[in-house]
């Protein structure tokens, strides 16, 4: 586990639109990495929203959300897998997911 302070009951504490943006932390770190063209770290960005994304799903009971952040988790597989990181794909999956939940968007955006 990459974020060994986190446990499940933990996570399925905060809201989703918490755990939208905690996911969103690690997309928008990449895209600093990528700036820097350290893709090594632009992996470690993507493992780390891997498990924040399997967490979610693990305790989620919006069935919505979790069909999304599933169909999510592999456009960034994609990336991590080719490496083919941009940040354009980047800035593009971010806006994704943060369109997944209203408040997350809004606290963003707005």
């Amino acid at each position: 586990m990459l974020h060994t302070h986190l446990t499940s009951e933990k996570w399925k504490s905060y809201s989703p639109d918490k755990q939208i943006l905690m996911i969103a932390n690690e997309i928008n770190r990449a895209k600093n990495w990528i700036e820097k063209k350290d893709f090594e770290k632009v992996s470690h960005c993507y493992e780390r929203a891997f498990e924040l994304i399997d967490l979610t799903v693990d305790t989620s009971k919006n069935k919505s959300l979790i069909k999304e952040l599933l169909r999510f988790r592999e456009l960034i597989a994609t990336e991590y897998v080719h490496r083919v990181s941009d940040e354009k794909t980047n800035s593009e999956l971010f806006y994704v997911l943060l369109s997944l939940n209203f408040e997350s968007f809004n606290l963003y955006y707005l």
